[in-house]
């Protein structure tokens, strides 16, 4: 449980017994009507996420699930099956057990099933009083193989709702009971009867065994394989949150301590060994070697990593050990965050599935009308009972709401998941829709285009070096550190008071007396500090050798420049080849100077440069070029790049950014490399066009199978491996998106 700022709390539950996309609609709705609740519930990762008042309770949510006949409960109590073999029949349990039971019905029903087939396919081996061996055998595929089926419709029927279940149940129980009754009091059950399917049968003595024991086999198996793909479209994220390590060997006054994870607290130093998994984010504090990162951040060659560096919980420690200080634990570190976003991508609803869920809410209520209609049309029309019957039963049995239900989903969960794994975070399925839009990409420089990692360069006077590193000491802008560490180089900074930013232009603060500024000629220009004919044309050329140049003065005077230098990612160029083959058109924005900006923007390939940009106008001109009509991408990772990532059409964040501007991003992107920025839009748009082709296939398949099914032009058997084969294309379909690259 989770509480809100605003009173309200949001709540996740697991829940146990959904069979189609119908039972999550019913849910849904019912935990809407409660007062203050908003709820979703998604079938295909069995979870529901409500957000409601504080004063309604989870037990209150739990309760009002239990009553529609299911079952639901926090992820984290959820009861664990002891095997996977356990017989969970009834839906509950965690997916495992349930395919392991789905196995065990599949076969015995299969090997059942058969000879029931076989005898009625084939007139030359039935034998006399063969049909009763038949009932035998199919009897127990009904009931037993479909009990599931026959539990979950008695369950909606007390309830007065339907679902996929009952559809399935009202026709193969409609199929079985119509035999025994031939059998017992009509001609089909005198000896030398032949079956409806051989070439003497007459239509009054048509049994219906067969068709009973396939459609339950078909079914049963088509669940199987549909639960099985499930599983696998949900690996992604089970593979994240299995990535962290169990235990840890904590440093301690009496040595090293084999400890839980959980101890850990921040600030405690642990040990890494070659080979094993570093425990939670922190610092390198002694030791030299590398850490792959592939299986968290996407990052495809170890990073090597030293005293003072950076290291993810999660990441596998090569070459030697590393002595690592704790800086975040639990639910704060990198890997949970990435997971829980991975979660919440998987659980919203793209608008796109909106009508599919209206379509669901109401289908096997009309499903089960077209087949009263189909079975009295037949009577009236045809004079044919045999045909309405088995018209009806088609028409039942054909008709495949799951299709529906599964279309969006599981696409989302393999394509969130499989962008985990290449260290790209969609915040939620709406994204999907931004990205088949976007003409044009933003893209800061600093962090961006480069490294971020930035140098002084040129020699400056000592006294001018060190006021200014005085000054930008407590800034995290990546100019602001290469100054600061280039004067703690050169000995203990003096201390600084009153130190303050001024937006877009630099820094101010008191060292050693007297007011020092640092910043855009313009800062110093405000307070009469003119730069000399020597200090302008120090600043020309540093800006022409695409060096990011500030100025340093105190008491009235410009007393140095500082020139900065950035290195431009190998792959920057690459990303925006890629950008420009999808038909996005690449725009460098930058607060920098036009001179610095160009020669940047020349190296890696772009010819739009909006350079000298203040923050806040950052985002009035990604809004300027929405105005010309463009849909807008905006790549940022800083602070001042917030503003314009929340006004995009389509917010990238950089993930070695800062939390502003990832929670302000649509897509965090972990992996500093920028070529994961066409990455993310061909993942979304793979998506996004794997979810359409999902729909489309369930929209047009129930739209033919079922007048199909009412004209009598498919066999009930047909019908249910038809069905079956619906569920279960969907899931494989999605499925593909694990193989995106």
């Amino acid at each position: 449980m989770t509480p809100a700022l605003d009173g309200r709390t949001s709540t996740e539950l697991a829940i146990s017994g959904m069979t189609c996309a119908s039972c999550a609609m019913r849910i849904e709705k019912k935990l809407n009507r409660l007062e203050g609740v908003t709820a979703g519930v998604n079938y295909a990762t069995g979870n529901a996420r409500v957000e409601h008042p504080a004063g309604v309770s989870t037990a209150t949510l739990v309760e009002t699930v239990e009553k529609l006949g299911y079952g639901a409960a926090p992820p984290a109590t959820r009861e664990e099956p002891t095997s996977e073999g356990a017989d969970r029949s009834d839906g509950s349990g965690d997916s495992g057990g349930e395919v392991g039971a789905l196995r065990h019905r599949v076969l015995v029903s299969a090997a059942l099933s058969a000879p029931v087939v076989a005898l009625a396919m084939v007139p030359a081996w039935q034998f006399v009083d063969w049909q009763w061996i038949s009932l035998v055998l199919a009897a127990p595929v009904v009931v037993w193989g479909g009990w599931r089926f026959h539990r979950a419709a008695a369950v909606n029927l007390r309830h007065g709702t339907a679902t996929m279940d009952t559809l399935i149940s009202l026709g193969t129980l409609a199929a079985l009971l119509w035999s025994v009754w031939a059998l017992v009091f009509g001609d089909a059950g005198m000896p030398g009867m032949t079956h409806r399917l051989s070439f003497t049968a007459e239509p009054g003595d048509a049994i219906y065994l067969e068709t009973a024991a396939a459609v339950t086999t078909f079914v049963l198996a088509g669940r199987f394989f549909e639960e099985r793909a499930r599983r696998r479209a949900g690996e992604a994220l089970r593979a994240l949150l299995d990535l962290g390590a169990k235990d840890v060997a904590l440093l301690t006054d009496a040595g090293e301590e084999r400890v839980p994870v959980e101890r850990l607290v921040v600030g405690d130093r642990f040990v890494v060994r070659p080979g094993e998994r570093v425990a939670t984010d922190g610092v390198v504090v002694a030791g030299v070697g590398a850490v792959d990162a592939s299986t968290v951040t996407g990052e495809s060659v170890p990073v090597e990593v030293s005293q003072g560096a950076e290291v993810v919980g999660g990441c596998v420690a090569v070459g030697s050990r590393l002595v690592v200080r704790a800086t975040r634990v639990g639910a704060d570190t990198q890997l949970a965050r990435i997971a829980r976003r991975v979660a919440e991508a998987q659980h919203g609803k793209a608008a796109i599935q909106r009508l599919a869920d209206r379509v669901s809410g109401v289908f096997v209520p009309v499903v089960v009308l077209i087949a009263v209609a189909t079975f009295v049309g037949w009577l009236v029309l045809a004079r044919d009972v045999t045909g309405a019957f088995t018209a009806a039963v088609a028409v039942l049995i054909i008709a495949c709401p799951c299709a529906l239900g599964l279309a969006t989903p599981t696409a989302l969960m393999v394509g969130t998941g499989r962008g985990a794994q290449l260290g790209i975070l969609l915040r939620g399925p709406e994204v999907l829709e931004s990205t088949r839009r976007v003409d044009t990409v933003v893209l800061d420089k600093t962090g961006t285009l480069t490294t971020g990692r930035m140098r002084l360069v040129g020699d400056v006077a000592d006294t001018a070096l060190r006021r200014a590193a005085a000054v930008e000491d407590g800034s995290t802008h990546p100019i602001a550190r290469a100054i600061a560490d280039a004067g703690r180089a050169r000995g203990a900074l003096p201390a600084a008071t009153d130190a303050r930013t001024i937006d877009g232009l630099g820094v101010s603060g008191t060292v050693d007396g007297v007011e020092v500024l640092v910043g855009r000629p313009a800062l110093l220009a405000e307070h009469g500090m003119d730069l000399t004919a020597a200090l302008r044309a120090e600043l020309e050329a540093a800006q022409a050798e695409g060096a990011t140049a500030v100025v340093v003065g105190w008491e009235g005077a410009a007393r140095a420049v500082l020139a900065v230098t950035d290195t431009v990612r190998e792959t920057s160029a690459a990303a925006i080849a890629e950008l420009r083959a999808l038909g996005v058109r690449p725009v460098l924005l930058t607060g920098d100077h036009e001179s610095a900006a160009r020669a940047v923007a020349a190296s890696v390939g772009i010819d739009d440069v909006r350079a000298g940009v203040l923050p806040e106008q950052k985002a009035d001109t990604v809004a300027a070029l929405q105005a010309e009509g463009h849909a807008v991408a905006m790549v940022g990772d800083g602070v001042n790049d917030a503003a314009a990532l929340a006004q995009a059409d389509l917010g990238l964040a950089m993930g070695a950014g800062t939390d502003v501007a990832i929670e302000a991003g649509d897509v965090t992107l972990v992996r500093e490399d920028l070529r994961a920025v066409p990455d993310a839009l061909r993942l979304a748009r793979r998506t996004l066009g794997t979810i359409r082709g999902n729909l489309f296939w369930a929209f047009a398949y129930n739209v033919a199978a079922l007048p199909l099914a009412a004209l009598g032009l498919l066999d009930p058997m047909v019908a249910g491996a038809a069905m079956a084969f619906s569920s279960v294309f969907v899931v494989g379909n999605s499925l593909r998106l694990r193989r995106f690259r």
